[in-house]
């Protein structure tokens, strides 16, 4: 299946009225047919949010110039936050992991069943197992020894990798490691972790040891933009799975890989669909 001739604008300021017939005028009277339109007011704040999809066919405007005529026509005029992105663009994924193995393989099977239109230059690990699975689907694979000693080291190797690479984003497919400020500051809102709870109840160690201890009646994913403060980022997809106390610490496990992997994929689907916008370490998520 073909990549769409489509762009996406992303859109937040303080909220006027005329914002929506002014961005919908500016598409219509240079020919452009909009497919998708969401927005949102956060009335607490006054913060005017939206999301915009149009195909490129018949739009007058050249590809190369849309940026410049929207910031010049509209966005300056409005003190606009916003995104420009063009959906025959195929972005570029670095997967990072560290031994467990259940995110990564699901994954690389989305990717190569072609559910989503993405290119993974790499698979970044600080263990070696996983590099017969990328060879297996044809993807570099990079193993870098890691410990308290050398990591700024090779977190400058990652980086100056993943600029080579020309990597978009990063998944954080539970690769165990503690990102750097510097790391996170180069990819804002540009990486995307899962963690193993509704954050942030049992965190740390052994969670699910943790959770069949207090009796839980359900277990949770959160997946989220990374950012300094560790695990608190912006939320992009949140969910549960009922646990009985039938269960045993291993059908947590079980149970809790596979909602991993769900909540996981949703997120990077949202982010692919460029559907997520941050506004103040919240997510606006559009429908």
């Amino acid at each position: 299946m073909g990549l769409k001739n489509h762009a996406i604008l992303l859109i937040h300021c303080n909220d006027r009225k005329g914002l929506i017939s002014t961005i919908t005028h500016f598409l219509f009277e240079h020919n452009g047919n909009i497919i998708d339109l969401d927005e949102h007011v956060e009335k607490s704040e006054g913060i005017f949010f939206m999301r915009v999809e149009w195909e490129l066919e018949g739009f007058d405007i050249p590809k190369e110039n849309i940026h410049s005529v929207f910031d010049e026509k509209i966005a300056s005029q409005f003190e606009m936050e916003w995104q420009l992105h063009f959906t025959d663009k195929k972005p570029r994924m670095a997967i990072f992991v560290s031994k467990a193995s259940h995110c990564l393989y699901d994954i690389l099977s989305r990717h190569y069943s072609g559910e989503w239109q993405i290119e993974i230059p790499a698979i970044i690990s600080n263990h070696s197992i996983h590099e017969e699975v990328a060879n297996r689907y044809g993807i570099p694979f990079y193993h870098f020894e890691m410990n308290k000693d050398n990591k700024a080291e090779v977190e400058m190797a990652q980086m100056t990798l993943l600029t080579e690479l020309r990597v978009d984003f990063i998944i954080l497919a539970r690769y165990m490691q503690i990102l750097s400020n510097d790391f996170i500051s180069a990819y804002p809102n540009r990486i995307i972790n899962i963690h193993h709870s509704f954050l942030p109840a049992f965190a740390g160690a052994k969670p699910y040891h943790r959770a069949h201890e207090r009796g839980v009646k359900i277990i949770g994913a959160t997946s989220h933009y990374v950012t300094a403060d560790l695990d608190a980022g912006p939320i992009i997809e949140q969910d549960v799975v009922k646990i009985s106390h039938k269960n045993t610490v291993e059908d947590l496990i079980r149970k809790g890989k596979d909602l991993e992997k769900i909540v996981l994929s949703r997120a990077i689907w949202t982010h692919l669909q460029r559907k997520a916008l941050v506004h103040n370490n919240r997510t606006v998520i559009f429908e």
